[in-house]
């Protein structure tokens, strides 16, 4: 069976490897998201972000902090979670696509890009960096 689906999700632990979520690929309102679960909290991301976030840090040539952080707070300068929600990324700002549950950009997606394959994601208590593979 295929995995990525909402019947066999990816199965991923957080960069510190203390929570447990799934993610899986689906269409809604036409466009290609990526469903993430956690716990009973439901968060959307544009399934655009793998493919973009990868080039970025294929240009970015090194490890880039994670810096993951909730919609309402402000990301770290330089970090993924910053490039998540930029306007001078490729979408021009939000991955995230459900208001209010817009953030943890880089807590969410780094392992799922570790998993298929896109990158590198270090597994430390805090502080976790990625770079593109």
């Amino acid at each position: 069976m295929e995995k990525g689906t909402k019947e066999n999700p990816w199965k991923l632990k957080t960069p510190p490897q203390t929570s447990d979520y799934e993610m899986y690929q689906d269409v809604k309102d036409g466009k290609e998201v990526i469903v993430c679960v956690v716990g009973k909290t439901t968060l959307l991301y544009d399934y655009q972000c793998l493919k973009d976030l990868q080039t970025m840090l294929k240009n970015h040539g090194d490890w880039m902090e994670l810096g993951s952080a909730d919609e309402q707070k402000p990301a770290k300068e330089g970090t993924v979670e910053a490039w998540g929600r930029s306007t001078d990324n490729p979408v021009g700002g939000w991955y995230g696509l459900k208001k209010g549950l817009r953030g943890r950009f880089g807590m969410y997606i780094p392992p799922l890009m570790e998993e298929l394959g896109l990158a590198e994601v270090t597994h430390d208590a805090k502080g976790n960096k990625m770079r593109a593979k």
